[in-house]
């Protein structure tokens, strides 16, 4: 099946700080740091502008290599990291930008998350403070968190005035948390997913390859589709080139009502894959 010929144009949603950010990004979860900056550099030739790496990837490395030997201006690359959850804390927060920054080779992050709440510690909001200070000195641009839930949200937002830009958080047609989408619409936080094909689980779904077929389409096309018709950013991983750019492929196409309700039947309750954001 040849998708290559309808590319997605990259698309870019604006921020709440004004910041630009691509919708479509590359995420490199467990990858290894030697794999990486052949990976990266690999994306980027293949025309992503967005790559999404974290502290406790091991990789920041790598990713900053293939960012500079991608052959894409640096300027033109939107980075994100994230603060792992043993640099909570206002000076450890300060000092982990630090030591991403470094390893990545960058001067400037385009976004910086917080990775998980990390209730139990009680150290979000003190985090975030530090935070709102890296951004205020410009050594991040915009920031944001990942795997909150709407009660941390409203405790950051309430505590600091500052509203993340963005949520990281589970979500695929297995487990499509609607019930949180209106918290984040009402506040202006843009919803990026992680895991967004469901680890590959929901490729093998007969809804999805049904819809795949009528489209002509492969299955990971229909459910990048499927987050992008929703306003969602999101950041499929690819092991290889072929699949990379079969992910960056989906333009030219849109599911139908038909589609929507069709996945919109797919989702459980009880489809979370990863760790529960407020026990983890």
């Amino acid at each position: 099946m040849d998708t290559t010929n309808a590319p997605l144009e990259q698309a870019l949603v604006r921020l709440s700080d004004g910041h630009m950010m691509p919708q479509l990004g590359f995420g490199v979860f467990k990858v290894p740091a030697d794999e990486a900056h052949a990976l990266v550099a690999d994306a980027i030739r293949a025309g992503y502008r967005a790559i999404d790496t974290a502290m406790i990837y091991k990789n920041e490395e790598g990713v900053g290599a293939g960012v500079r030997d991608g052959g894409t201006p640096q300027d033109e690359i939107f980075v994100t990291t994230k603060l792992w959850n043993e640099d909570q804390g206002y000076d450890k927060a300060l000092a982990a930008l630090d030591a991403s920054a470094g390893r990545l080779g960058l001067d400037t992050i385009n976004l910086y998350l917080m990775h998980w709440p990390n209730p139990k510690a009680d150290l979000y909001v003190e985090t975030w403070k530090a935070m709102i200070r890296l951004q205020e000195e410009g050594r991040v641009k915009s920031i944001g968190v990942s795997n909150f839930l709407p009660e941390h949200l409203e405790r950051i937002i309430g505590e600091t005035g500052v509203t993340p830009v963005l949520n990281q958080i589970e979500l695929h047609p297995k487990f499509q948390q609607r019930d949180v989408r209106d918290f984040h619409a009402k506040h202006d936080i843009h919803i990026e997913s992680w895991s967004p094909l469901g680890q590959a689980q929901i490729l093998k779904d007969e809804t999805i390859a049904g819809i795949a077929k009528k489209h002509g389409r492969t299955p990971a096309q229909v459910v990048i589709r499927w987050h992008l018709d929703q306003g969602i950013l999101t950041i499929p991983k690819a092991s290889d080139r072929g699949h990379m750019v079969d992910n960056l492929a989906v333009g030219g196409f849109s599911l139908d009502e038909d589609d929507m309700a069709a996945i919109a039947g797919l989702d459980d309750p009880e489809g979370r894959i990863g760790p529960d954001p407020m026990n983890f």
